[in-house]
């Protein structure tokens, strides 16, 4: 049976892959968040599909000892697939030239860039002795350097570019390994980080993006690719 290691999976598109995950069967899954007594959704979806198919963590991924204690409860346990999708976008980050705050910005670049890495380094070991041997993390088309024709939100586009930049040298670093990475770019999707006025169900985005991970393999690793399986430029 493949394993999933997931962060965020709270809310949003986190619990979105949770509940796809389990509708198609066939994996066991380690659903990551900060706060698991307050995760109500979660709990009720463990709850009923019980601790062989889907165990619960309480993880804060800008705490990276908590990281290292996880991967070291996890330690016989292969994970196939590490899906980093945990981050932030906060309404400070909303705001243009000469109005950056940063805390926040080193906040947010500590959660959407340092915390991916430190989880890629950390449970390296179980993606390699794995099946599939796959390493997502979540970005934004916002961190996109070619794509970025409108400016502002300094913050988020910063924090995701290096993210993007981590991935392509991870996908280098573990290729020997057999280790695939990727970048995945959601759409803009109706959640409480996209808005009400975002164009994308969540389940159309996560629908997508299972699709494209679905067919990754070496060949992709070092990519950028969006939820329909187009490629961004970086």
């Amino acid at each position: 049976m493949p394993v999933l290691l997931l962060t965020g999976a709270n809310r949003g598109l986190g619990l979105e892959f949770v509940r796809q995950y389990l509708e198609e069967g066939g994996w066991r899954i380690h659903a990551c968040c900060r706060r698991p007594e307050a995760a109500a959704e979660l709990a009720a979806l463990a709850q009923q599909a019980g601790p062989e198919r889907l165990l619960v963590h309480g993880l804060d991924v800008a705490d990276f000892g908590r990281i290292e204690a996880l991967a070291e409860a996890l330690r016989g346990e292969p994970i196939d697939l590490l899906l980093n999708n945990a981050g932030v976008l906060r309404d400070r980050d909303f705001g243009g030239f000469g109005t950056t705050d940063y805390e926040a910005f080193a906040d947010s670049f500590r959660i959407n860039a340092m915390a991916p890495l430190k989880m890629a380094e950390a449970f390296v070991e179980h993606v390699a002795r794995s099946e599939r041997r796959l390493i997502v993390n979540i970005t934004s088309r916002m961190g996109s350097i070619a794509d970025n024709t409108s400016g502002g939100f300094y913050t988020y586009r910063a924090s995701k570019a290096a993210l993007n930049m981590v991935t392509r040298s991870m996908a280098l670093d573990l290729a020997p390994r057999g280790i695939t990475c990727v970048v995945l770019h959601p759409g803009w999707v109706r959640t409480d980080m996209g808005g009400q006025g975002a164009p994308l169900a969540p389940r159309e985005s996560i629908a997508g993006m299972r699709r494209v991970i679905a067919a990754l393999g070496p060949e992709q690793s070092g990519r950028f690719f969006a939820y329909d399986g187009s490629e961004i430029p970086w």
